[in-house]
């Protein structure tokens, strides 16, 4: 398994824009599959995004256009970005990482992935 720490999170209000910075270390990120998955207060966590590490990308239906994610391999580094933030965006977001069979396109599903960071919060004030 390889190591994640997610950064940049933090409070911003409605209509605002946040990068999220998911840093993975003991691995070549580009073996690895990422997914965003939050978690709202009181909430199951769910799935936001995923890229693979042929650069397809998936987006849950529900969030729309207001996210995409990207990915730095020599960096090590993936990356979330969220526009036109919402109240109901509130809450903790996770990093993952797994190794799937290249050129599989990705879902993020919360089962499928065994490599996790510790979060990091974001709050967005109305």
């Amino acid at each position: 398994q390889v190591q994640l720490v997610e950064s940049g999170g933090g409070m911003v209000q409605t209509g605002g824009s946040l990068e999220l910075s998911c840093k993975v270390s003991g691995d070549a990120l580009a073996l690895y599959t990422v997914a965003w998955f939050r978690q709202a207060p009181g909430k199951e966590r769910e799935g936001v995004s995923c890229i693979t590490n042929l650069l397809q990308t998936y987006v849950e239906g529900h969030i729309g256009d207001r996210v995409s994610m990207s990915r730095d391999d020599r960096a090590n580094t993936a990356y979330l970005r969220m526009d036109a933030l919402k109240p109901e965006d509130t809450g903790v977001y996770y990093c993952a990482a797994e190794q799937f069979d290249r050129g599989s396109r990705c879902v993020p599903v919360e089962m499928s992935f065994d490599s996790w960071g510790q979060g990091t919060q974001v709050t967005v004030s109305s």
